[in-house]
C-alpha cells in the first residue's frame, strides 16, 4: 500500500476469505453487515511517533473494521485500550458483533500484529446526521487565527515526528511555544486539522483527528517525548462539513504518572462534531 495514498488508503481492509478490498466503505450504511469476521490490512510507514504508530490511526483502522462488520457507516462511541505499540507491517482485525439494533449496532474488535494484540476496542455505530445547530451548547469552538497564520507542524525523523507529514495540523501561535523550546506552562493545544490533498474528513477520520495533535503536556515543562496512550474514547456527534476542523485539547490533572486529555473538534460551520478523552502516561525524562 502507498504511504502517500491518503487516509482512506492507509486504513483500507480486506475481509479474510474475500478477494476484493473493502476499505472504501462500499456497501456500508444499510445496516446489513456481515457480522463476526476477520479483516486484513497494513500499518503503513510514516504514521508513527518515534517509531510507535499513532493511536488515532490504529483506532481508525479498527473503526473501519467495525463499520464493515456491522453495516453501519459511522462510529458513535468508540473506546480503545492500547495493549502494545504498533509498528509498520501487516495487521488483522477480529470483530465480534455484540448487538445489531434497529438504529445502532455494537461490536468489539481486536487489532493484531503477528501474535500481539495492539488494541482492544468496543464501539457503537450508526448513521450520523450532517452538522446542524445545537439544541443546547455550553461552549463554542476555540478562537483561532486563520490557518495560514498558525504554526504548521512538519514531520522530521525525530521531532516533530514523521506522522505530521500524513496530516495537516496547525497550532495556535500562543500554544506553539514548546516547538521553540519555550513551553507556555499551560497544558493546552488549540489549532486546525485537515487531511492532505483535499481528502474529505469523514467520521472515521475523526477518530484520527482526536489523536493527531502533540501531547498537551509539552506545554507543561515536562519532557518532550512519546506519551503512551492507555485508553482513548471518542464520541462523535455529526458528520463534519467540508473544510478545516477547529480543535481544542487540554489537560487539567497530571498525577500518579498519568494525565487526561479532553478534546473537542468543531467543523467549519461551528458545530461540535467530536469529543474525546484520553488517559496517557507522563513521558519519562
Amino acid at each position: 500500500m502507498d504511504a502517500g495514498g491518503g487516509f482512506a488508503a492507509a486504513t483500507a481492509l480486506r475481509r479474510v476469505g474475500d478477494g476484493e478490498g473493502v476499505g472504501d466503505g462500499e456497501g456500508v450504511g444499510d445496516g446489513e453487515g456481515v457480522g463476526d469476521g476477520e479483516y486484513e490490512g497494513e500499518i503503513l510507514e510514516g504514521w508513527d511517533i518515534v517509531g510507535n504508530t499513532d493511536g488515532g490511526y490504529l483506532l481508525a483502522i479498527a473503526g473501519r473494521a467495525l463499520a464493515l462488520a456491522t453495516g453501519r457507516p459511522d462510529p458513535i462511541a468508540v473506546s480503545g485500550h492500547y495493549l502494545s505499540p504498533g509498528r509498520a507491517g501487516p495487521v488483522r482485525v477480529q470483530v465480534e458483533l455484540l448487538k445489531a439494533g434497529k438504529r445502532f449496532s455494537t461490536a468489539s474488535a481486536r487489532l493484531i500484529a503477528g501474535d500481539r494484540t495492539l488494541l482492544s476496542v468496543v464501539g457503537t455505530l450508526g448513521e450520523l446526521d450532517d452538522s446542524s445547530e445545537a439544541l443546547h451548547a455550553d461552549g463554542t469552538a476555540p478562537a483561532l487565527p486563520p490557518p495560514d497564520d498558525c504554526v504548521r507542524l512538519v514531520g522530521t525523523d525525530s521531532f516533530p515526528p514523521p506522522f505530521m507529514d500524513r496530516v495537516d495540523v496547525r497550532l495556535h501561535p500562543d500554544d506553539a511555544g514548546f516547538v521553540r523550546g519555550a513551553p507556555t506552562g499551560s497544558p493546552r493545544l488549540r489549532g486546525w486539522f485537515r487531511l492532505l490533498e483535499g481528502e474529505p474528513v469523514d467520521p472515521l477520520a475523526l477518530l484520527l483527528a482526536v489523536d493527531s495533535f502533540p501531547p498537551t503536556i509539552f506545554n507543561a515543562d515536562l519532557p518532550v517525548s512519546w506519551s503512551p496512550t492507555v485508553e482513548l474514547t471518542a464520541h462523535l456527534r455529526a458528520r463534519p462539513a467540508p473544510g478545516w476542523l477547529a480543535c481544542d485539547f487540554r489537560t487539567r490533572f497530571i498525577s500518579g504518572g498519568f494525565l487526561e486529555v479532553d478534546g473537542e473538534v468543531w467543523d467549519a460551520t461551528g458545530a461540535l462534531v467530536a469529543q474525546s478523552r484520553q488517559l496517557a502516561l507522563v513521558p519519562r525524562g
